[in-house]
């Protein structure tokens, strides 16, 4: 199973923290060794990072811990190579443009046998489970909202309409977003930690390094955190209901 890490925030913030005990998921404390990727949103833009080394040891992950980009919603993947070979095309996060705006998505789990037709614009680049089941939704919304999307409320169920036959197939945890929210689904493993005032220490899991939130943000700050696995040990993390959908905005759920 691969690894995922989502942040949603009301100011820009940087992910370099909960980034740095991530990335030693993939060929350090965890097994994921097969690709990583990364994707910053910067207004309507999108950084996007990617590579098929481990993210422990990947050059591209060590410039990322150490160049602070500031987002209001970052995304990023570690992956257990299952369904679709190491190469650049399989790995995640993935990016499209809908509605004027890029939507990034990224996926833990297998979708066995998970090979629909796949009608409409959005196409597969690689030969993942992720891509298809991604394309599928954008696909499936586009029919349906061709000129604009829906209002966020009917958007979340419309969404979790299309996903709840996909996970049939298997496991659909999953991330995605458009630079404006953070929608967050969980089948069987998925945890969320919201941070505000008062803001106190933090220390993470996968690695001894310990920050004090205090020094580096206002009593006005939210940041809410999502990942496979709780990041740091001392700290307090929501763990999803299998089958939910959260949507979170402005550093918190809506």
């Amino acid at each position: 199973m691969c690894q995922l890490l989502g942040m949603n925030c009301n100011v820009p913030t940087d992910i370099c923290f909960s980034f740095e005990g991530f990335c030693e998921r993939g060929g350090a404390t965890g097994t994921h060794e097969d690709g990583w990727g990364i994707a910053f949103f910067e207004g309507k833009a999108c950084r996007v990072f990617v590579d098929t080394q481990p993210s422990a040891n990947s050059p591209i992950a060590e410039l990322v811990k150490n160049y602070p980009i500031k987002s209001l919603n970052t995304i990023a993947h570690i992956r257990k190579a299952t369904i679709g070979a190491i190469e650049l095309s399989n790995t995640q996060p993935y990016r499209r443009e809908a509605w004027g705006l890029e939507w990034i998505f990224a996926h833990n789990g297998d979708l066995w046998n998970f090979n629909p037709t796949i009608n409409g614009a959005y196409q597969p680049v690689g030969t993942s489970d992720s891509e298809r089941a991604f394309c599928t939704m954008l696909n499936s919304l586009k029919k349906k909202y061709p000129d604009c999307p829906p209002p966020l409320h009917i958007f979340q169920k419309e969404l979790e309409e299309i996903c709840n036959p996909i996970a049939e197939y298997g496991t659909l945890n999953f991330l995605l977003s458009n630079g404006q929210v953070l929608f967050a689904r969980c089948s069987t493993e998925l945890y969320y930690i919201v941070r505000e005032a008062p803001f106190d220490k933090a220390h993470l899991k996968d690695k001894d390094i310990s920050i004090d939130f205090s020094q580096h943000t206002t009593e006005n700050d939210r940041v809410a955190v999502i990942a496979t696995e709780p990041l740091t040990d001392n700290e307090h993390w929501t763990k999803f209901e299998a089958g939910q959908l959260i949507t979170f905005k402005n550093g918190q759920v809506l």
